[in-house]
């Protein structure tokens, strides 16, 4: 298995077309891997807590909070 070293040297020795690909992929794969996250989080209600706040607060109308 890679280390973070490794790759971090891989990349470092990537030309600025390459590196521009890469950049773009890993936009994309870790937007997807946060979206998960909140999605599961969501999900187990670990968010719930959260949103009955938010409501809450919206309820209360501007300056009361």
């Amino acid at each position: 298995m890679m280390t973070t070293e490794d790759i971090e040297k891989a990349v470092e020795q990537l030309n600025p077309r390459e590196l521009a690909r890469f950049r773009a992929w890993f936009e994309v794969f870790d937007a997807d891997r946060f979206d998960a996250a909140i999605e599961r989080d969501a999900h187990g209600g670990k968010l719930d807590a959260f949103a009955d706040e938010a409501l809450a607060a919206h309820r209360a109308g501007p300056g009361l909070r």
